[in-house]
């Protein structure tokens, strides 16, 4: 699947968008444990994640060929 990355992601992953596989059956919460460690784990509380670029909850599955997005909170001022 391709995973897309936006506003703070880029600088954090240092890319735009990457590709990843991931097992059988995994949903979007089991996404989370694939970037544990990646990320600091607060950064999950406020992102949306969009599969397909609709909105998607914890328990949407993935399926090869995918594109999710991460899209953290955007902030101003």
């Amino acid at each position: 699947m391709k995973v897309l990355y936006f506003g703070v992601l880029r600088d954090v992953f240092c890319c735009p968008a990457e590709e990843l596989e991931v097992g059988d059956r995994c949903t979007v919460g089991g996404l989370r444990q694939v970037f544990h460690g990646r990320m600091p784990e607060g950064a999950w509380k406020s992102m949306a994640i969009a599969v397909n670029q609709e909105y998607a909850g914890e328990e949407v599955e993935l399926q090869e060929g995918d594109e999710v997005a991460l899209l953290p909170p955007v902030s101003g001022g």
